[in-house]
């Protein structure tokens, strides 16, 4: 029996062993909406664990390795409460990706109020709560070059923050889509800066409602022009998702990247309009350095910097409706000899050995055709083929029955952007009549 006694005991006190207990993010209810809550700071702790986190104190845990990479992931405004629905995918995301320490910066108690400026109002001293943090994790071996913070929305600029108390020498900020109201025309040290850490990189993609308009990285990536996005709601009518979709697919941009579902590919650029016309080709294919990579693997970018780079890019890319988002890109040359000018839209279906046909339509603008004069356009597909075995073009002016304009083609040259190994598609002496589509073969250039 005193055996019995002694067995049970030594189970309670392992089982309730704090180190070992499993904490979880806090969850709020409409009380607390509806009253408002104070700021209060919880570190969830997270390494090979993702569905367990160990929470961190006034003082790190002994367990804690300070030589791996830190990760913190920092959240915005909680107007209603409730855990982050990205929260639990993007932990196990980063662990899978690499052996790291995953950090979530649970302040809901704080960012959950009506008002949005009481919750914008506590950015900065949950900067001091993580900065008081680092610090430890300094003293204790770490390094300030392995510390990456992912912030969202509000939690972009609490990453600023931090970054400007440790002189911009972080490792890495990601901003995803930074919040816009209260911080909108404020100057670098008020908000995320390029200058908060050694590289910094934000996705934006809420520009016109709820997200930050204006470069704040080394790398400012800017998904669809950066306001609406594919795939989500386009009236009110939808509820809090009209709201929220747009804010919320700089997270889902990002998580793609950890899942290498495939590479999302983007093209520095002055305006989208210039990206949209093709005007963007300084990476990739016969360039200098390769085209950036949205997400996690942003960060090469900076191996391909050179001296005499602005401190800001703008790089800009196209997405599908639906995960995994990737959009195929390919540039079209087309030379024709018409003596008359024709401006009118280009359509392109390419088809592999099996008969699998993918399409674009390039209709943002019609293209204007000149006698002897190249014209460049940049085609987009959903999906991708292995090799081109077939290619139908389509021309139209527009809505218009008759007359049926002819567009004489020379030449039309045909590049992967998305993979720039692949041979280029060429064809020559082809005659396009309005409205109907030509199909032929093409060859190697």
């Amino acid at each position: 029996m005193l055996r019995f006694l002694i067995f049970i005991c030594l189970a309670w006190s392992v089982s309730s062993d704090p180190d070992e207990e499993c904490h979880t993010f806090t969850k709020l209810n409409f009380p607390n909406i509806l009253v408002g809550t104070s700021l209060k700071v919880r570190l969830l702790w997270y390494t090979e664990n993702f569905t367990c986190a160990k929470l961190i104190d006034s003082v790190l845990p002994l367990s804690f390795n300070t030589t791996k990479k830190t990760t913190f992931v920092i959240h915005g405004y909680r107007p209603t409460g409730s855990k982050p629905v990205w929260l639990a995918e993007l932990i196990e995301s980063l662990l899978q990706v690499e052996d790291m320490n995953v950090i979530v910066v649970d302040w809901n108690r704080g960012a959950t109020n009506l008002i949005y400026s009481i919750a914008s109002g506590y950015t900065w001293q949950v900067a001091e709560i993580l900065k008081e943090t680092i610090d430890q994790m300094l003293a204790n071996g770490a390094s300030l070059d392995n510390i990456y913070m992912i912030g969202v929305s509000l939690g972009a600029h609490i990453a600023g923050f931090v970054g400007q108390m440790f002189d911009g020498k972080l490792g890495r900020i990601t901003g995803l889509d930074p919040a816009g109201p209260s911080f909108n025309g404020k100057p670098p040290n008020e908000r995320l800066d390029h200058t908060d850490a050694q590289f910094v990189d934000v996705i934006h993609s809420d520009t016109d409602a709820l997200g930050f308009k204006e470069s704040l990285g080394n790398i400012d990536f800017y998904p669809n022009g950066g306001s609406d996005q594919p795939g989500c709601p386009q009236t009110i009518f939808s509820g809090l998702a009209y709201f929220k979709c747009d804010h919320q697919r700089s997270v889902f941009l990002y998580l793609s990247s950890l899942k290498k579902d495939c590479n999302i590919t983007a093209y520095p650029c002055e305006s989208y309009r210039d990206y949209l016309d093709g005007n963007c080709i300084s990476c990739g294919a016969g360039q200098s350095r390769p085209c950036p990579l949205l997400g996690y693997y942003a960060d090469q970018w900076k191996n391909y910097s050179k001296e005499n780079d602005p401190p800001v890019t703008k790089a800009f890319f196209d997405t599908a409706g639906e995960k995994p988002f990737c959009i195929y890109h390919y540039f079209v040359d087309i030379m024709t000899w018409n003596k008359n000018i024709r401006r009118g839209y280009i359509s392109i279906k390419l088809t592999d050995q099996d008969g699998n046909t993918i399409e674009s339509k390039i209709r943002h603008e019609p293209a204007t055709f000149q006698q002897y004069q190249q014209v460049r356009l940049l085609a987009r597909f959903s999906q991708d083929i292995d090799q081109v075995k077939g290619l139908s073009l389509g021309f139209s002016t527009g809505p218009v029955l008759w007359p049926k304009y002819k567009l004489r083609i020379i030449w039309i040259k045909l590049r992967s952007i998305t993979h720039p190994e692949k041979p280029q598609m060429c064809r020559y002496d082809i005659v396009l009549r309005e409205n109907d589509e030509a199909a032929f073969k093409p060859i190697v250039c």
